[in-house]
């Protein structure tokens, strides 16, 4: 069954590079950021995860934990975690997951049959508190992710869920945001600073502080 935003992101129980876990027990109370990698040893997914290991420090501040997984062996993400560190300048600092029969693969919908192979693609999902998934993306295997644009989502998806707003194109924290379409213009006054109207369904207001 597909997975789709808003379903509750399946749990499972497996080995990672951090000892065995339940993934809700071991993301309680965090959002998360779950990713899957083609395989160990590989050119883009060293980058990948070594930009994902120097970012954790941002992710942190968002309450935000990571973790990642491919279908490769608990011994072969240790063996590979050192060429990481080596590459990137930051030791690997999150659980990969060990998932060699496949099954949170083909839970999450993570193998491309197309690409003829059995490994994963790279889907990412980022899941809330509420283990609700609240974004889904994925990329090919020639095409490394864009990190930054993986948090400056996660921005937005906190913030919206904070208040009733939405982020317009190219938003990044700091930058106006978007009245919804149900809410009235003087509502809007009332809950938002600098509301200013453009047009009657595109109406700019200032971020309210997120804290």
């Amino acid at each position: 069954m597909a997975l789709h935003l808003g379903d509750i992101a399946p749990n499972f129980t497996v080995d990672t590079t951090d000892g065995e876990i339940s993934f809700h027990d071991w993301k309680a109370g965090k959002w998360t950021v779950f990713f899957s990698h083609p395989a160990d040893f590989t050119p883009v997914c060293t980058t990948e995860l070594g930009r994902a290991a120097a970012l954790r420090p941002e992710f942190e501040k968002r309450n935000t934990s990571l973790i990642a997984l491919s279908v490769d062996s608990i011994e072969d993400h240790r063996a590979w975690a050192p060429d990481i560190g080596e590459m990137s300048g930051t030791a690997l600092n999150f659980p990969i997951i060990a998932d060699q029969d496949k099954v949170v693969s083909h839970l999450y919908d993570m193998i491309h049959p197309g690409e003829g192979d059995t490994s994963t693609v790279r889907s990412v999902f980022i899941i809330d508190e509420d283990n609700k998934i609240r974004l889904s993306l994925t990329y090919p295997k020639s095409t490394g992710r864009n990190f930054d644009e993986i948090l400056r989502v996660l921005d937005s998806l906190q913030l919206t869920s904070m208040h009733t707003l939405a982020t317009p194109a190219d938003w990044t924290p700091g930058d106006r945001v978007i009245v919804p379409p149900g809410m009235t213009t003087d509502d809007a006054k009332v809950r938002f600073s600098n509301v200013e109207e453009l047009k009657p369904y595109l109406r700019y207001a200032d971020a309210p502080d997120s804290e």
